[in-house]
């Protein structure tokens, strides 16, 4: 159970340190260090791990725990773990050695390529002799090989040390007062990733064991040190643990209620800076450990990650990030994690902008912003009504279309090598609901500037009504596409979710309570909706397996958690019955403590028991809970 548990820190900036309460490396991107190179992307594995060792009473402890791909475990630190928790978000572990207590606990600082490690005698006797070996990388955090040995130029001082990086061609500095510092070059080969196998990929590594550190600390002593790439963050590894801790604490205690704060701990490690800089701007990271900025995801978790945890000046700011890359009425689709040009093959992102939006005036009636983003609006608006990229564009009966052989526009984005998965070609139905919702929302925008609305009201009107043409009042639901190269598609999926529960919705109640009945009997489950229909002949209930397997099964069963969202919004319009939507989201809050602890992740099997899957941490995983909450408490 513990090496299934995750934990996550994050440092604004795109890095990151993960590994598992065991501490155990089960993923290739586990590490203490990893470094986003060129904010948020372009991120490297530097430092896998500090593997501890103590001294006390005359019994030696081996603190570490590694797979080995031999299938052995050594050592075996786990056995010494009296206690692990995430205290203000912080993970700390608790060993018991002998009648002794030692602490151990790790924090990033905020907008810095460094992680601090504190060392804190709870209880002893006698001194604790503690060596650390510090164990390096330097590759690409989705994998690589390791340099070789002569290549890393190790620098061991009193106090501060230094590690020249060859592939990042960067300077790890190593600041541990108080600690002895001894150079090494010992490589470790075969440690052993059981979630990569899991996931089909290379599943063993080599890591460099660098420097060892030696610290003598007497009953209720601290020390540490700091890794970091900016030498300017401090040497002090316990003063940096205290600011994060105090910052993470007061954080939480600015929302409503303990569980919100501990959800907003969860949203803030998804708030990344883009660039370096003055001009920097600020993105939201899709997921850890191995997505990078998605355009899509940023909309649709601004009202939930930004607007529901009081951050509105920095929702604004994303949506300045994006506005600004606009090309041809589209926001990009992702960034390049390897810092390349950015992707547009997308066909609701430039939509959710227009809904994020609007969330965000109508939260803070910010006319400044409004006017400021106004033009971006309207190119997508022109955009898709002139035609723009990929087929997008609208046809006579005002509904928007697109598609083109190969590309993947809509959010159900799988694709085996040239063939997309679930291509959806054609007029998908959350691709019009989201059209008539940003239509009606230019209506309310050009009333608020003092513009004249009537063209985008006759537009919209247009649209509510070729919207009927996805009901069918037999089955009792909607399509999913219509007009696509062979005709509809009927295929069951929680796409029209969306169409019942954006803020304008072109359905009358009737037909959104049908809507809501029919996803809850066939698609709802404890952590999210499935993509597909389980009595769809195309279903597939379990997502594993080399990647083209599980891209296979992506979007056609598997469970996805931020639909939740659009689901329990759906409900409150049908029916507004709090309590039972509360619960619906339940087993979602019980999930804090599952998995990646205290976040949301990715995705989950559409058979039961829906095992986690995908990405352990997911922006509008999280996002989407923190809506429905505030949206539960307002209802």
């Amino acid at each position: 159970m513990a090496e299934s548990r995750e934990w996550l820190l994050t440092n604004g900036r795109g890095g990151y340190a993960m590994g598992t309460v065991a501490g155990t490396l089960t993923r290739r991107y586990h590490g203490l260090l990893v470094a986003a190179l060129d904010p948020p992307v372009q991120r490297r594995l530097l430092v896998a791990r500090l593997e501890l060792d103590a001294d006390y009473d005359g019994t030696s402890y081996a603190l570490g725990t590694n797979r080995w791909r031999s299938g052995a475990i050594a050592p075996l630190g786990y056995r010494f773990v009296e206690a692990f928790a995430l205290k203000d978000g912080l993970p700390t572990w608790t060993y018991a050695l002998g009648d002794a207590l030692l602490a151990v606990t790790y924090a990033m600082p905020h907008d810095a390529d460094a992680i601090a490690i504190e060392l804190r005698v709870l209880r002893a006797r006698s001194p604790l002799a503690i060596r650390g070996r510090l164990v390096v990388a330097d590759r690409d955090h989705h994998g690589g090989a390791l340099p070789p040995s002569d290549a890393f130029t190790v620098g061991a001082g009193a106090g501060a040390s230094t590690i020249a990086l060859p592939e990042a061609r960067r300077t790890l500095h190593v600041l541990a007062p108080g600690a002895q510092a001894t150079a090494a070059s010992e490589r470790y080969e075969g440690f052993a990733f059981a979630r990569e196998t899991e996931r089909g990929f290379p599943d063993t590594d080599e890591y460099l064991h660098a420097l060892t550190l030696a610290w003598t600390l007497g009953p209720d002593a601290a020390a540490g040190a700091v890794l970091t790439l900016d030498p300017a963050v401090g040497d002090d590894a316990c003063a940096l643990v205290a600011t994060r801790r105090a910052a993470n604490r007061n954080r939480a205690a600015k929302m409503p209620a303990p569980l919100l704060g501990r959800l907003a701990l969860a949203a803030d490690a998804f708030v990344t800076r883009r660039g370096d800089g003055a001009d920097a701007g600020t993105s939201i990271v899709a997921g850890y450990p191995w997505f990078a900025d998605w355009g899509r995801d940023a909309m649709i978790a601004i009202p939930g990650l930004l607007l529901g945890t009081g951050r509105a000046s920095d929702a604004a700011a994303v949506l300045r990030t994006y506005a600004a890359q606009m090309r041809d009425g589209l926001i990009p689709n992702r960034f390049s994690d390897a810092g390349g040009p950015a992707e547009y093959n997308t066909i609701d992102a430039s939509l959710w902008f227009v809904e994020a939006l609007r969330a965000y005036v109508a939260l803070t009636g910010d006319a400044a912003l409004l006017r400021e983003l106004i033009p971006a609006v309207r190119a997508v608006i022109d955009g898709y009504r002139g035609g723009t990229r990929f087929g997008i564009g609208i046809d006579g009966d005002g509904l928007v279309r697109g598609g083109e052989d190969g590309v993947q526009l809509t959010w159900m984005d799988a694709k085996v090598g040239d063939r997309v998965i679930t291509p959806r070609r054609g007029k998908p139905i959350e691709i019009n609901a989201l059209w008539y919702n940003a239509l009606r929302a230019c209506e309310t925008f050009a009333q608020r500037l003092g513009d004249a609305p009537d063209e985008y009201r006759a537009l919209a009107d247009r649209t509510a009504a070729s919207m009927q043409r996805y009901w069918n009042a037999e089955r009792g639901w909607c399509a999913d596409v219509l007009d696509g190269p062979d005709g509809d598609d009927v295929s069951f999926r929680p796409n029209q979710l969306v169409a019942v529960s954006l803020d304008a919705c072109a359905f009358d109640a009737a037909q959104v309570r049908a809507i809501v009945d029919a996803c809850a009997a066939r698609l709802w489950t404890s952590l999210g909706l499935r993509t597909l229909d389980p009595r769809d002949p195309r279903y597939r209930g379990v997502y594993c397996g080399p990647q083209s397997e599980r891209d296979a099964a992506y979007h056609q069963g598997t469970v996805w958690p931020w639909l939740a969202g659009a689901f329990v919004r759906a409900y409150l319009r049908a029916y507004g019955y709090r309590e039972r939507a509360r619960a619906f989201v339940a087993p979602l809050i019980d999930a804090l403590e599952l998995d990646a602890l205290g976040t949301l992740g990715e995705i989950a099997d559409g058979d039961a028991p829906h095992a986690a899957r995908g990405c352990p941490a997911q922006a509008w995983s999280v996002a989407e809970l923190i809506a429905v909450l505030r949206r539960i408490d307002a209802a």
